[in-house]
């Protein structure tokens, strides 16, 4: 048994609580958060140690793991906390708000051969999946271009601040909704070399953007156009959508379907044809222990448990090498975002030639 401590019981920690504690090989062995009351009806109605000082639990608690599920900005401490106690931990994404800190928690977890894991949740999701497969088979040929989408209505009028609506604490649309995407472009496409016109624009927000977009671009050519929204009420939830362009055809995913397009090619994968082709998720998704929320929710802490037991660190879906690749990404927009864009005022552009007048007069 897989013994392990969840951290941070907002939304998120109390799903992965109640998902994790449903797991026939781990015993939650204890939790931790600053409200008292949540506490004290986990403890009544389960029996679990409950903790508000989370070095005091680390001291006092023999762990085998933890699940660290607190706001963004106290990620760092509490991620280096427990890997000084050689312990593996799941972090919710984004992993951290400062790069050059997250490139030296992901050193130290290497240097222990400590599984590591980062809750970007899409990498789960059997259309996204589908996508990657299809794309290293070359389905579609030569990716051309991406677009890459997340909307949802999170802000939807000026109201008081929350931990995730200030820069400092959550970063904002970018760091909590764009990362999803990016972190899914990264896993298709890898690292890109550059970005451009990147916005990151307030509707409500006093502190932070509520909405991102942007371009990267990669060496061979290909770009990623990057639309992102969180003040958007035309949406019911957050709704991650792909979309690629190939020289073989295209696909479109989201968490519901993936669509793929083939052009008359030799090539085409086994269970596809030329034309267009659907392949749902509820058909491509395998069972779970335990459904909440989405069967991905599960699956990536099954994945993380299973890493544990059996295939080692190296085995991670979402590393936090991984989870810093995107981080990157994110520093890249936000630099790019306060350069600002490039103005023409004061600038005299070249004319364009004069057209040499015709000989030829034509009927009329």
């Amino acid at each position: 048994m897989v013994r392990i401590a969840v951290v941070g019981l907002g939304k998120m920690g109390l799903s992965h609580h109640a998902m994790i504690n449903a797991h026939p090989r781990v015993k939650v062995e204890a939790v931790c958060d600053s409200t008292g009351y949540i506490l004290d009806v986990l403890n009544k109605y389960t029996g679990v140690r409950t903790y508000t000082d989370f070095d005091a639990m680390l001291r006092e608690v023999e762990l085998d793991a933890v699940i660290i599920a607190t706001p963004s900005s106290m990620h760092i401490k509490m991620v280096k906390a427990a890997l000084d106690k050689n312990l593996h931990v799941f972090c919710e994404k984004p992993f951290c708000l400062d790069t050059k800190e997250g490139e030296a928690l992901t050193q130290v977890a290497n240097e222990k051969g400590l599984v590591n894991q980062v809750g970007y949740h899409c990498r789960f999701v059997a259309s996204f999946q589908e996508v990657k497969r299809l794309l290293d088979a070359k389905a579609i040929g030569e990716v051309s271009h991406v677009l890459a989408e997340a909307y949802g209505p999170v802000v939807l009028k000026p109201k008081g601040s929350t931990w995730r609506t200030q820069r400092s604490e959550g970063g904002g649309c970018l760091y909590d909704y764009a990362a999803h995407p990016i972190n899914l472009v990264n896993w298709y496409l890898g690292a890109p070399q550059g970005v451009g016109g990147s916005v990151l624009n307030k509707i409500f927000s006093k502190d932070t953007d509520d909405e991102v977009f942007g371009t990267l671009f990669y060496d061979d050519g290909k770009s990623v156009q990057i639309s992102v929204n969180w003040s958007d009420e035309s949406y019911r939830k957050m709704t991650t959508k792909m979309s690629f362009w190939g020289t073989k055809g295209r696909i479109y995913a989201d968490r519901q379907e993936c669509q793929v397009y083939i052009r008359d090619t030799q090539d085409i994968p086994n269970g596809y044809r030329q034309g267009w082709n659907a392949r749902y998720t509820t058909d491509l998704t395998e069972p779970v222990w335990f459904y909440l929320r989405g069967e991905e929710y599960s699956a990536q802490l099954d994945h993380f448990m299973r890493c544990i037991e059996e295939m080692g660190a190296s085995a991670n879906v979402n590393s936090f090498e991984e989870a810093m690749m995107t981080d990157r990404v994110i520093a890249m927009m936000i630099a790019d975002a306060e350069r600002g864009p490039s103005l023409t005022s004061g600038i005299n552009p070249t004319p364009a030639p004069k057209k040499k007048k015709s000989l030829f007069f034509g009927a009329r």
